[in-house]
């Protein structure tokens, strides 16, 4: 990680980058609309046998939960893999001392280049760089790639910590 200043990590690693970008950018906003795509629709297709409803993803989209992840409390990485925009990661304060980490995601062309463990690693410097000592994260029980990854970079399976609707394991990790 190389650090440009303690809110703004910049990370370059293999061809990629890592850094902090506006919520509201374009950029931001097409990563938001692939993730929501991706999750929602393995959502469905095991549980309703359907892709989402376009209707549906535009009102999530719209709902602006992003917000939560802007300065002073948050911050949005995006991954640049050899400068194409291909995924991002989030993170927020939940208290003075604890960060929750949010919407790791990659496009599905970026995937198995290691930049997933270099989006939580920058994820976690940014949470120090708030003042978190520890790093929380909620996923879904058929996201078996998310839960892995957390596993092998160090988090351990938690009791809950929200009551988040679509959550249904909780994990934390020491940023000490």
């Amino acid at each position: 990680m190389n650090t440009v200043d303690n809110m703004n990590p910049v990370s370059t690693l293999n061809g990629w980058k890592i850094a902090q970008e506006p919520v509201g950018s374009p950029v931001a906003a097409a990563l938001w609309r692939a993730y929501y795509t991706e999750v929602s629709d393995r959502w469905y297709l095991l549980h309703e046998g359907r892709r989402t409803d376009p209707v549906e993803l535009e009102r999530e989209i719209a709902a602006g939960a992003e917000a939560l992840l802007a300065p002073p409390e948050g911050r949005l990485l995006v991954a640049r893999y050899e400068g194409a925009p291909v995924g991002s990661a989030g993170v927020r304060l939940l208290d003075p001392a604890t960060a929750e980490l949010k919407r790791v995601f990659l496009l599905p062309e970026a995937r198995g280049r290691g930049g997933a463990a270099l989006l939580v690693a920058a994820a976690e410097d940014a949470a120090r760089a708030l003042g978190a000592a520890r790093m929380v994260l909620d996923t879904r029980g058929d996201l078996i790639e998310a839960r892995t990854l957390y596993a092998r970079l160090g988090y351990t399976e938690t009791a809950p910590h929200n009551d988040a609707p679509y959550a249904d394991h909780w994990f934390a990790k020491d940023l000490g």
